[in-house]
């Protein structure tokens, strides 16, 4: 055997990081009888015997990324940058039944976030979630069925399952419809045939039971979930005078795409949690918003901030 010439070296970028001490698979069983698993993922620095302030995060089934590499990055949420930053992480899995995605999602995670605590690892009082699109939906739905979360983030959610089945997909210029009857929706029929199922998955409609501070993600162009949904189950909210924040990235589709932006939101996401899952102050923009006016400036002093990860 020849010897091998190394043409790339990633360790010096990997330096800059603390990383998880190890990961466990965490069993649990869901309200419907199903055996699952999620992974857990240890925060840096780990101590045995100590509990720690845990993020979630998930999009259906994801255990199976347990002995996965993640690469830091700036782009909203990333394991790796929060378990250097002294969160555990967990990554449950959810089996759906038909006509229930956000129920399901209720019975699956709820089980899972009581058997990561019953591990030790993760601190009950500071457990916060975070998904996107899909995985969006089912947070904003997931906070109106239990108070174990203290702090979410919902990227891009669909939040009225009525109003968003008749809207059109525009990254593709589709039609919702078939998203509800054949694909993630899992539903049988439009809402006309099966209103009950339609309204009791809807977050809006359960807004009331909402106590977890919440903080919403919806650009104005997005394509895939249409930026109204976003803005009425803010407003919603808003009126119920529930702990609701909006963030909105104007030109932005789906997902960002502008480096700025993304990094933006990273550390408003970082900035957010780490007021209510680390006791961290809450920055100024948290407590009394930015007007519309000044936004420009505050835009431009935010991109100053340095990237949430610690060296």
């Amino acid at each position: 055997m020849t010897n091998a010439d190394r043409l790339t070296d990633f360790r010096p970028q990997r330096e800059k990081f603390t990383w998880s001490s190890g990961v466990q698979l965490v069993n649990y069983t869901s309200e419907k009888g199903d055996k699952l698993q999620a992974a857990l993922f240890l925060p840096a620095n780990y101590e045995k015997g100590k509990s720690y302030p845990t993020m979630v995060n998930f999009y259906e089934k994801m255990s199976n990324t347990a002995n996965q590499f993640s690469t830091p990055s700036a782009n909203g949420f990333n394991r790796s940058v929060y378990t250097s930053n002294g969160y555990a992480v967990l990554v449950p899995d959810i089996t759906y039944r038909v006509n229930d995605p956000g129920m399901s999602a209720v019975w699956c995670m709820v089980p899972a976030v009581k058997a990561a605590i019953a591990t030790g690892i993760v601190d009950p009082k500071h457990v916060g979630i975070t998904g996107h699109s899909w995985g969006g939906y089912q947070t904003a739905f997931l906070v109106t069925q239990t108070d174990v979360f203290a702090a979410a983030v919902a990227g891009a959610p669909l939040t009225d399952m009525v109003s968003m089945y008749s809207l059109v997909y525009k990254n593709t210029g589709g039609w919702n419809g078939a998203i509800f009857e054949s694909s993630q929706g899992r539903f049988k029929g439009g809402y006309w045939d099966n209103w009950d199922a339609y309204y009791r998955n809807s977050p809006v409609f359960w807004a009331k039971n909402v106590h977890t501070p919440l903080m919403i993600l919806h650009n104005d162009k997005d394509g895939a979930v249409d930026f109204t949904q976003g803005v009425e189950y803010f407003n919603t909210l808003r009126r119920m005078q529930k702990p609701v924040i909006m963030l909105e990235y104007i030109g932005e589709n789906h997902s960002l795409r502008k480096p700025a932006n993304q990094r933006d939101y990273t550390v408003r996401m970082k900035e957010y949690f780490d007021h209510y899952l680390m006791g961290a102050p809450a920055p100024d923009w948290m407590v009394n918003g930015v007007p519309r006016l000044k936004m420009e400036d505050h835009l431009k002093e935010r991109a100053k901030a340095k990237t949430p990860a610690k060296k």
